[in-house]
């Protein structure tokens, strides 16, 4: 080290020195009750003590360890397994006939088109959102000539996803509606029970899956409605019920309507996959746009995660139909102030996809070809799979396969079954035999069906 160097290593100890003793002074003066100073080299030697708490262990030694979800607990033990056979026919996202994750077209076109606007920003949006992404949402599952809209009825705010926007509207209700109860299929998607209960509200239950058929249980259905208290709220899955994939007829929704409504039940629906079940967006939107014509009030939460693939992006809506532009009103300053204190504004750029979609024709129908494409590859899975176990002579009736829609098939299969096909074959699904039908592809589709196959002959 040259002198130059020397004295700046010197220089700097000293000044640390300094600034230690002065530290130590400060210290013994207004800690120490005999106002006693120690050296510096005491105060360098003296050592951390811990508190009684810490001397014991950690302050969470008692926290207990949670089960895995049982949806997302799938793709966990799929990753352990070190088979290269092994199928994940759990988890509720798109794949390719590949079995790739799908990144559409129409959205590497729209993110493309926002890196290329200089105008682009990344401020907080306001509590509500994106304001153009709520208006094009709300035309979206409402319809663009919907007299609620036109009227200036509907309260729509940006949330996380589908889930986010079931949780905002649940908080909403627990501190503003008369209700508590909000009346749930049997079954349903796992995490609905939970959302509601975390938000306030009392989760009870209507039958609506019958398992003898595997289709719609309708006269349970109206009849547990029925002996709802009136004002309940009720949920109905827009299109594509999850797990099931056993949707009401046309007819058969009109008869809800007209229940719900005679006893003044509040309809809360969950859209996850308008467009995504039949292909049209105009079919899959039918069964709210007939409650929103009869002028009543409802509302709705809206994703984006399967029918734009914008899984990872929490894009979603909720929307909330009131009876005038007044209450509406009212009804969004509420709702900022459930969201203020949950995650205070949503995220920018999912919504902006979103917009940059909904807003150009050109990108727009570009949406719509690709969304029916992934729409049709699920229906052809769907109609090989039932061909695949006819050929086999599967003990059974496998109708409901090609008989219920959407991403998922309710096989039927018990929970001994579906352990021995994962034991077996190395094919996951959840305990309740719900296979995602977008992760089936023509190669591991006569796997799935040697198992359901051997699963249901020795089982």
């Amino acid at each position: 080290m040259d002198e130059a160097n020397m004295r700046v290593d010197r220089t700097s100890k000293s000044d640390s020195e300094r600034r230690l003793s002065t530290l130590v002074r400060h210290l013994g003066a207004s800690c120490s009750p005999s106002h006693t100073s120690i050296s510096t080299e005491q105060f360098e030697n003296s050592k951390i003590s811990l508190s009684p708490m810490a001397a014991f262990g950690s302050v969470f030694a008692n926290v207990v360890q949670a089960p895995e979800d049982p949806i997302l607990g799938v793709t966990v033990a799929y990753n352990k397994d070190l088979s290269p056979l092994k199928v994940n026919l759990g988890v509720g996202a798109y794949r390719t006939e590949e079995g790739k994750p799908l990144v559409l077209n129409v959205v590497k076109n729209a993110e493309q088109s926002l890196i290329n606007d200089p105008s682009r920003f990344k401020e907080y949006l306001p509590i509500t959102g994106l304001a153009e992404f709520n208006k094009l949402s709300a035309k979206l599952i409402f319809g663009a000539d919907s007299p609620a809209i036109q009227e200036n009825r509907v309260a729509t705010v940006q949330c996380l996803s589908g889930t986010g926007s079931l949780r905002v509207g649940g908080e909403f209700l627990a501190k503003h509606y008369h209700e508590r109860s909000i009346y749930i299929p049997v079954p349903t998607w796992g995490n609905h029970p939970k959302v509601f209960m975390m938000a306030g509200l009392k989760p009870m239950s209507y039958r609506y899956y019958d398992p003898s058929t595997r289709g719609l249980d309708f006269q349970g259905l109206v009849e547990d409605l029925s002996a709802a208290p009136e004002g309940s709220i009720v949920l109905l899955h827009a299109c594509a019920h999850n797990p099931t994939g056993v949707d009401p007829t046309p007819e058969q929704w009109e008869q809800i309507r007209q229940l719900l409504r005679a006893r003044s039940l509040l309809p809360f629906f969950d859209s996850a996959y308008q467009g995504f079940a039949s292909g049209s967006l105009d079919k899959d939107a039918h069964s709210v746009r007939l409650f929103v014509a009869d002028g009543g009030e409802l509302l709705m939460a809206q994703s984006y995660a399967k029918n734009m693939g914008l899984y990872g992006e929490r894009v979603g809506a909720l929307s909330i139909v009131c009876k005038s532009a007044d209450v509406a009103g009212k009804v969004e300053s509420q709702l900022k102030l459930v969201i203020r204190p949950m995650y205070s504004n949503p995220p920018l750029h999912g919504a902006s996809i979103v917009a940059t979609i909904l807003r150009s024709p050109e990108l727009y129908h570009e949406w719509t070809v690709e969304l029916k494409a992934m729409a049709d590859r699920i229906i052809s899975m769907r109609q090989e799979l039932f061909n695949a176990l006819q050929a086999k002579g599967t003990p059974g009736d496998w109708s409901h396969i090609i008989k219920q829609i959407g991403m998922f098939t309710f096989t039927g299969l018990n929970k001994e079954q579906v352990a021995f096909m994962t034991r077996e074959y190395h094919i996951y699904m959840t305990s309740d035999g719900r296979i995602s039908m977008a992760g089936l592809n023509s190669k591991n589709l006569p796997q799935l069906a040697d198992a359901i196959h051997a699963a249901v002959t020795t089982m």
